[in-house]
């Protein structure tokens, strides 16, 4: 999606920031990446699977609504 949506790169990377795991030093891949838990409780609460995947235009609409809201 950020390929064909290059504009969204940045808020990409917020957003990515923002679901960090607290203490991603400590762990490998040390990779600051959301935990596994999290994104499967995510996914299972919004779309009723904890492997489901979040459509491209909807986390479009999201990364849009939170520039928004950072404004």
């Amino acid at each position: 999606m950020a390929l064909r949506r290059p504009t969204l790169i940045p808020s990409l990377l917020r957003a990515s920031w923002r679901f960090r795991a607290r203490d991603w030093w400590r762990r490998p891949p040390f990779l600051p990446l959301p935990p596994k838990a999290y994104v499967d409780w995510r996914n299972e609460t919004a779309f009723g699977a904890p492997d489901a995947r979040t459509p491209p235009d909807l986390l479009a609409r999201y990364l849009h609504w939170t520039e928004s809201m950072r404004r």
